[in-house]
Formats: C-alpha cells, structure tokens, sequence
C-alpha cells in the first residue's frame, strides 16, 4: 500500500493563493467604470421593465426607467451598444447605465471633432426664434446667430421687424455650417453659415491655385475696379489684371475700358501660390501692335502725334491713328534751347508733327523728335482744346 507523503507547509500556501487568485479574477471587476464614462457593452436580456448589458465589469449594467422610453430602435440579446455610466454603483449595488446620454456624448464629440477640423456640415433649419436659428445636428439643437448667417441673405439687425420674417422664411431649409463653438457643460452649440461659406470660399481658392498655369486663359467677370487695375472673379478667387495689362493703348483708369460685372477673357501670367495672388492680361489676348512698328515706322519718318503726359524728363506721344505706339520726346528733343521742364515747350493733347529717330520693337520703345523737325514741316502743327 502506498502512502501519499504530506504536502509540505510551503505548497499548502502556494495551492491557498493560487485559488484566491482565481477566486479574484472570477469577482472581481474586469474593467473599472466611472461615472460619465461611455463604454461598449452587449445586451445579455430585453424586458420590458429592463435591457440587461455586459459591459464587463464584476456585475451586470441595467438600462431601465425612462430611458426605455426614448429607445427608438430594436434591441436583441447580442447586440453591441455604447452606453453611458450613470452611476458605477448604486444604493442596490447596480450599474446604472444610459443610451440616450451615450448617443448624446457621441454627438458633442462629433460636433467637436468638425469644429477641430474646421469641416463644414449641411443642416436642417427646423425653428427661428429673435436671435437666429435652431438646427438639428444628429440628437441636438444647435442656434445659428442671425449674425451669423451668409452675407448674400442681407438679414438685418434683429431690432428691426423685418429680421423675424426673413430668419421663419428660412425654417425647412437645409444650411451649409460650420461648428464655431461646442461646449457640452453649457450645452451649448453655436453654428455659422458665414464661417462655412468662408470655408467654402477658401477650399475652392486652393483647388483653383492649383489648377491655375501661366499661359492659361480664362474667362470671369469683374468684381472690381481700383486706380492701379481690375480684380477678375475666375470661379473660386480674384486676379488682377493691372491697369499696364488691359490695353495695349494708354488709358487713365479702368473704368474707361471695364465695368464691374463684365464678362471679359484674361491671359494668366503670374501664379504666386505662397502669397495665393494670380496676375491677369486683356491685352495680351490681343495682337501686340508693336511686333509690326519695324515695318510701318523709319528712322526720319515724320508722324503726327499727340502729347499724352509729361515728365521731367521728357514728354510722351501717341501716334494719331495708332494710339497703341507712344513713344518719347526726350528733353533734349524738344527744341535747340535749354528747357527747365517739358511743359515750357509742350502740353497734354496738343498735336505736333514729330520725327522718328529710333525705333525698338523689341523693347516697346519709339524715339521722337520735335528738334530735328524743321519750321516748315511744323508749320501745320495744332492745339488740341
């Protein structure tokens, strides 16, 4: 007969702890849950009274009362949820758990996250009150200030009567917005259209940069007029085609060639993407007049010509005719005497019969002379008034 020797002190206590830990890891909670927490868990039971889910801790959670109530979906023994913690312990021991308030915390999260991105969102307008609008965004009602909203809708100051009727005319509509403000604590959620639709103008700026090429030509319309040139809508951003750029004949001001809202075809000539500014042409869809000036103007050449500016050091002229080619009337061109400035000898829009005696096509640049005129040849010289 064999004897089963004893276990010695030592391996009594190492099989005791074994089996407490065991004991442990079966009561124990497997995860630790805090109230506010939102976690995953499966649906062990569906009762009226109770929707029973794991949500691995040492007990159960229950989803009961009135949160049944806003339970707008089927739910299966089996189905995953997220579910938020009510409370990780009640007075009876359970875990108290809650949809609605998971769905809601998954919306401010989402409504967050879009306001992080700076991404817009398309929302319905489902009431107007004095200040603005309330929107549905997923399960909450987010306000867009009447301020807040796109400039092309002209809304005015809520003080004034006629604010009211146009924020209800809005009420069914669908929006473009963008998150400005999300705070959960205060509930509050505050949506622009006007943000969004700066968003919108800035991503369709991007797209056409990329797009753009010098050489490239264009159509669009002008939005505006300056001294020094025109700014031209090209579908996503403006251009300047500068006031050099529009003719190929000197003019004094945009406004004489352009009107804001008119169609016009521009050349691209300049794409700055770090500075996101395009530089335009009018005149260089043209032909350039001075590409043939070799064939029609001659060194001793007489023309008639009108002064069109002066400088200090010289007067310039227009070809009558060809108003396109101006060239200069040096200083020294002018007149055998001394002359302390242009304007002792000549005048804006008066009509001289000058001599040609340089011409460089290549460089846009034609060399007159009044000097090298003599008195009968002048002699038919005029006064513009």
């Amino acid at each position: 007969m064999t004897v089963d020797s004893p276990q010695s002190p030592a391996t009594h206590q190492a099989a005791s702890d074994g089996e407490l830990s065991s004991l442990l890891e079966e009561y124990l909670p497997r995860v630790r849950l805090a109230q506010g927490q939102v976690v995953r868990g499966t649906i062990v039971r569906v009762s009226p009274q109770a929707i029973v889910v794991d949500v691995g801790a040492k007990c159960e959670g229950v989803i009961s009362g009135r949160e049944l109530e806003q339970v707008d979906q089927e739910m299966n023994p089996g189905d995953e949820v997220m579910v938020y913690v009510v409370n990780p312990e009640d007075h009876c021991g359970e875990i108290v758990l809650s949809l609605a308030r998971a769905k809601a915390a998954a919306d401010w999260q989402q409504a967050r996250s879009l306001m992080e991105k700076n991404e817009t969102v398309e929302l319905e307008v489902i009431a107007a009150n004095r200040g603005g609008l309330i929107v549905r965004f997923r399960g909450l009602r987010g306000f867009v200030p009447a301020s807040q909203l796109a400039r092309c809708r002209r809304v005015p100051r809520i003080s004034e009567p006629s604010c009211q009727d146009i924020l209800q005319r809005l009420v069914g509509e669908t929006i473009r917005v963008q998150v400005i403000e999300a705070d959960v604590e205060r509930n509050r959620l505050i949506l622009s259209e006007r943000a969004a639709e700066a968003r919108s103008e800035m991503d369709r700026k991007a797209e056409l940069l990329a797009t753009l090429r010098a050489g490239d030509v264009r159509r669009g319309y002008v939005s505006n007029l300056t001294d020094f040139g025109a700014f031209v809508d090209l579908g996503g951003m403006d251009g300047l085609v500068h006031l050099s750029e529009m003719s190929w004949k000197r003019i004094a001001h945009p406004s004489d060639v352009l009107r804001v809202g008119q169609e016009v075809e521009v050349m691209v000539l300049n794409v700055d993407q770090e500075r996101q500014r395009v530089a335009l042409s009018i005149k260089r869809l043209e032909p350039d007049p001075w590409e043939m000036v070799g064939e029609r103007y001659q060194i001793g050449q007489l023309v008639e010509c009108c002064i069109t500016r002066l400088t200090k050091w010289g007067a310039f002229a227009c070809v009558i005719g060809d108003e396109a080619i101006e060239g200069l009337v040096h200083v020294s061109e002018l007149t055998e005497l001394p002359v302390g400035h242009p304007s002792d000898v000549v005048q804006p829009g008066q009509v001289l019969t000058l001599r040609v005696v340089r011409v460089e096509p290549e460089s846009h640049r034609l060399a007159l002379s009044l000097r090298q005129v003599g008195r009968e040849e002048a002699a038919g010289r005029t006064l513009v008034a």
